[in-house]
């Protein structure tokens, strides 16, 4: 009873290291949700203020991630090191025991077996001697009897002498029995039982130890963990330490300063001496300018720059300059998409049976409307680069004499296939139709053109014929 209490204290002490790793895995998948949840990666506003508090805090969440990972790895080492180990040796111990409990009944029953023997031998003994007695005490009546026989005599010392041989018998098989179950009982209680009870002794210490390791474990597992844990706070206490808050004040300021020059101080306006009302220019209030091709522009401009209306101008350009970059990159690559395009339509209709040039059609068109679209949406960053003019403003000058741009035919040609110009800078033509050549082909595949209604745009290269 008692290793069976030992062995189930074994058993509750390995569900408890069980759900005391599960208590890890969940709190470290809280962690990692609470830092998912307050992790803001990839926003662009942060990424520009770039303050030292803004990045501290994501510092603190990735601290805190690195912290739930040790977490995890704390909750596998005690799931590994303690639950699987220790439940492997509760099954040796738990069969081990079962052997031992199983040579102990076995004894029992052989010597239970040896004492039934032994009864059953005295049973015959005692049985038999009373036979050989009443032998005896009738052989002695009939000698007594003056009407016996001699062969009544002689019969009668036949049978008792018979009787007592079997009663000898039977007394030196009791005898033997009774020696053979006084050794077995002596060899049961001095030498099997006390045998399997040290060894139960000893399974029962191994099962003490083990449970005294677990719990050594127990705590040398988390102890393990707690420097790395302590390095992630180390690290969370640092990231506050390190925080500037001048240098986040001044970042601000450099952030949403708008480069304006304050205005000049009103004049004094003498009605007394009916001077008119003086004016200069710093007070005078001028509409900004735009150049006639900003008008054009603006029905394709990207809808991504409406959120820049709000930024100064400095702050502003800078921003639309980073877009311009970003449309030259991908400008690039569709560029060099399209000319691969091309050299692959080329060599297909040079040799048919590499492949169909109709095929590449569909891919050589799309490719043509990207580029138009980025040369057009390129052109009407660059325009509101130059401009004072923000993207969700609607005011326009009528002064016409410095910034009004007219682009000029640099020739005529003539479309040899249909398009459709879809996409956003291209314009859209027909087999055969005139048109004037407003600029020729960059190197990316692509002319400007216009049509004679005045629509202006992109078209392939290879779909008209320069005359």
């Amino acid at each position: 009873i008692h290793t069976q209490s030992g062995l189930d204290l074994l058993e509750r002490y390995v569900k408890f290291v069980k759900e005391r790793a599960e208590i890890e895995q969940n709190y470290a998948k809280q962690l990692r949700n609470l830092c998912k949840k307050y992790s803001r990666r990839g926003v662009k506003e942060d990424q520009d203020t770039k303050m030292t508090n803004q990045q501290a805090f994501q510092d603190v969440l990735n601290q805190l991630n690195d912290s739930a990972a040790q977490r995890e790895h704390l909750s596998e080492s005690m799931t590994l090191n303690i639950c699987v180990e220790l439940s492997r040796n509760l099954l040796e111990l738990r069969q081990e025991r079962k052997n031992h409990l199983c040579d102990v009944k076995k004894a029992q029953q052989n010597l239970e077996s040896s004492f039934k023997q032994l009864e059953t031998s005295k049973k015959r003994f005692e049985k038999e001697w009373r036979e050989a007695e009443k032998a005896n005490q009738q052989t002695e009546r009939v000698q007594q009897d003056a009407n016996a026989t001699k062969a009544d005599v002689d019969k009668a010392k036949q049978h008792a002498h018979i009787r007592v041989h079997l009663a000898d018998e039977c007394k030196n098989d009791y005898a033997s029995q009774l020696q053979k179950h006084n050794k077995e009982q002596n060899n049961f209680y001095h030498s099997e039982i006390p045998s399997v009870y040290k060894k139960l002794q000893e399974m029962e210490e191994r099962r003490i130890r083990l449970l005294a390791d677990g719990y050594v474990h127990f705590s040398e597992t988390e102890k393990n963990v707690l420097p790395n844990i302590n390095k992630c706070l180390d690290a969370i206490s640092s990231t506050g330490r390190n925080i500037n808050e001048k240098q986040d004040t001044m970042a601000l300021v450099e952030q949403y300063k708008s480069g304006a020059v304050p205005p000049a101080e009103v004049e004094f306006e003498d009605y007394s001496q009916t001077v008119r009302a003086a004016t200069s220019d710093n007070t005078a209030t001028h509409l900004p300018k735009v150049r006639i091709k900003q008008l054009f522009l603006k029905k394709n401009k990207p809808s991504s720059l409406e959120d820049l209306s709000r930024l100064p101008l400095d702050q502003r350009r800078r921003r639309l300059q980073e877009k311009i970059d970003d449309i030259q990159k991908e400008l690039q690559r569709e560029t060099e998409q399209s000319e691969a395009l091309m050299r692959m339509k080329g060599v297909y209709e040079q040799n048919s049976q590499l492949g169909d040039p109709s095929s590449l059609q569909p891919q050589i068109t799309q490719t043509a409307h990207n580029i138009a679209r980025l040369r057009g949406d390129s052109e009407y960053i660059s325009v509101l680069s130059e401009s004072s003019v923000s993207p969700s403003e609607n005011i326009y000058e009528c002064e016409f004499d410095e910034d009004f741009d007219i682009d000029v035919p640099i020739g005529q040609c003539t479309a040899l296939y249909d398009f459709d110009g879809s996409s956003e800078g291209a314009v859209s033509m027909h087999v055969g139709e005139q048109l004037s050549l407003m600029q020729e082909d960059q190197g990316d595949g692509w002319v400007r053109v216009q049509r004679a209604n005045g629509d202006v745009g992109y078209v392939p290269a290879s779909y008209i014929q320069i005359i």
